[in-house]
């Protein structure tokens, strides 16, 4: 069961669902728990680990024989996103915009260029208890290719008897690669105006990749009828709504965890993952 947690915003509190649905079903089953936000990862902050096992994530990226290259210009005019460029007496290249597609070696009529690898991130790995795991992708500071770190950390995690990936926010490229193979996916919102216009953006996202969905409304004031009566429109079920609390945001603020911490929690989150379960089955 592949469930993924995103939003349309940041800060709705995506991570805190994901990490306390992790811990909670833990507790009888095996759990895969993959952070994909990997601009800003921050589940290992509620899982301190000493002994990460960390491996580097690379992509592959032209290398030009200056001896063999004629300077013809098929490379540059292949490649869409202008990492190559033809000058005068070499060929210029832009790593930032290379995509790894290949296509600049297999153009090249000289057989001038080769493909090497060039580190963009990495992935640790850490086990959190016999039955957790946390697989945590990074993207190096300056990157730009989230895609290939999400999909990395993915395949790292593998297929297991629950694999939950935390999305970044919002509804670009690294979100719909960390949708793309989910069973399921929960949506975090707020009960603001923002919260509710981004809410109706990433459920459009879900409903383009025919990936069933439910709703989690956090810090909730009580006044939630907005984000009820779009979730009665579009027939998607609130699988829950997280008080506006005091005492959680200080539980959440010291790098704790709610259901680590209150037994009923944890039944709550227990509870939340046999709901999507049940909803993909029926489906």
């Amino acid at each position: 069961m592949k469930i993924a947690v995103a939003s349309g915003k940041g800060g709705t509190g995506k991570s805190m669902v994901a990490a306390n649905l992790a811990w909670s079903l833990s507790g009888s089953e095996q759990v895969t728990l993959v952070d994909c936000d990997v601009e800003e990862p921050n589940l290992h902050l509620f899982f301190p680990e000493d002994q990460p096992s960390v491996s580097t994530v690379t992509m592959q990226v032209p290398c030009v024989d200056a001896d063999r290259c004629t300077l013809c210009g098929e490379c540059a005019g292949f490649c869409a996103f202008g990492a190559l460029v033809v000058a005068k007496d070499r060929v210029l290249f832009f790593p930032e915009h290379c995509h790894s597609c290949g296509g600049c070696a297999i153009t090249c009529p000289a057989g001038a260029i080769t493909e090497t690898p060039r580190p963009i991130g990495t992935i640790t790995e850490r086990t959190l208890s016999p039955s957790l795991s946390l697989v945590t992708g990074t993207l190096n500071e300056g990157e730009v290719l989230a895609t290939h770190v999400i999909r990395e950390a993915k395949e790292t995690a593998g297929t297991g008897r629950w694999v939950i990936f935390d999305a970044s926010p919002g509804t670009s490229c690294p979100v719909v690669e960390t949708l793309q193979g989910s069973d399921f996916c929960i949506l975090v919102t707020e009960s603001t105006p923002f919260g509710l216009h981004d809410l109706a953006l990433a459920y459009d996202v879900t409903s383009q990749m025919g990936i069933p969905s439910g709703v989690i409304i956090n810090r909730s004031d009580g006044k939630d009828e907005g984000a009820h009566r779009f979730c009665d429109e579009k027939g998607i079920r609130v699988l829950a709504v997280v008080p506006f609390d005091r005492k959680i945001a200080e539980i959440q603020g010291s790098g704790d965890l709610i259901s680590r911490r209150d037994p009923s929690w944890k039944d709550r989150f227990c509870a939340i993952g046999r709901a999507c379960r049940s909803l993909v089955e029926g489906a």
